[in-house]
């Protein structure tokens, strides 16, 4: 008895043995197929992403970079260029037309940078060019404000108290200013730009610590080549504590008038500024035009 419910068990057992292993054999079969057939398929994504991403480049977003901008170029203008430069839709997608059309969009919507190139790196543009630097303002009626540059260009305001920008007064205004990005061919802002340009030259050489220019007001063109009276000095300058500056004739005609030379006359002002460290020392007057002798010029060492 004992013997016969043993054997009866035991092939019992074996049965179901026999079963069970081939059924699981079966479904490790199908499971490995599945997880190779999902490992291929998820291998495909991943080599399609790829392949868009080698070869279609027009899917790709472009950085912008700005490379090489002087310190007075704050993080406004900054932004403009770069809002500029990515066009309407604010980003570059990456072909080969890219950096022509980033350039295309300075050259034609922001004036303030000129020479521009633009470099392509790995997903990067880098924006170089040549910043244009205010060196005047010119007011035109109660709210309109344009800079000039040393090259007479034109350039939309900016409030930018950092630097020091003369205000150009009194001029003839004819013909109109012209749009930012265009040359002001004007004679009284050409004679104006010279003085103002050498001035400021001689401030990076001689005082750059301390621009005498910061203490220029203004450049008062109002008797521009003595249209107004062919007896008083043609030009004038005043400091912010309204001292009266003499400069006379419009750069090049001293000789003309029998005036100090232009190199006198700056060297004048400024050694006038070197000895006492500002123009309001206390005459309410300098006069630059009258000729003297023995005239040191620090100018002539730069």
């Amino acid at each position: 008895m004992f013997s016969f419910d043993f054997l009866k068990r035991k092939k019992r057992n074996t049965k179901k043995a026999s079963w069970v292993g081939p059924t699981l054999i079966s479904f490790l079969r199908v499971l490995a197929v599945i997880c190779i057939l999902s490992a291929i398929a998820i291998g495909l994504l991943f080599l399609e992403e790829y392949v868009k991403g080698t070869t279609d480049g027009s899917n790709r977003t472009m950085y912008l970079e700005l490379a090489k901008v002087p310190s007075w170029v704050d993080s406004r203008l900054q932004n403009r260029v770069l809002d500029v430069a990515g066009g309407e839709e604010g980003n570059i997608r990456f072909d080969e037309q890219a950096a022509l059309t980033v350039r295309r969009n300075i050259e034609e919507q922001f004036v303030w940078l000129d020479d521009v190139t633009v470099q392509a790196g790995q997903d990067v543009l880098r924006i170089e060019g040549r910043w244009r630097k205010p060196l005047a303002l010119v007011k035109s009626g109660v709210d309109e404000k344009y800079y000039v540059d040393s090259e007479r260009v034109v350039l939309d305001f900016v409030p930018m108290p950092e630097l020091p920008i003369v205000e150009i007064a009194e001029l003839s205004m004819q013909p109109e200013i012209p749009r930012p990005g265009q040359v002001w061919r004007a004679e009284d802002v050409a004679a104006a730009i010279t003085i103002l340009d050498r001035m400021g030259q001689l401030d990076r050489s001689l005082t750059p610590d301390k621009p005498l220019l910061f203490e220029i007001a203004c450049i008062d063109m109002d008797n521009f080549s003595g249209r107004k009276d062919s007896t008083l000095p043609h030009i004038m300058l005043y400091t912010k504590d309204n001292i009266e500056i003499t400069w006379g004739a419009e750069w090049g005609k001293w000789q003309q008038y029998l005036e100090s030379t232009d190199e006198e006359k700056l060297a004048k002002l400024y050694g006038y500024y070197n000895k006492f460290g500002t123009l309001s020392a206390g005459p309410k007057y300098i006069i630059l035009r009258d000729p003297q002798d023995k005239i040191p010029l620090p100018i002539d060492k730069h």
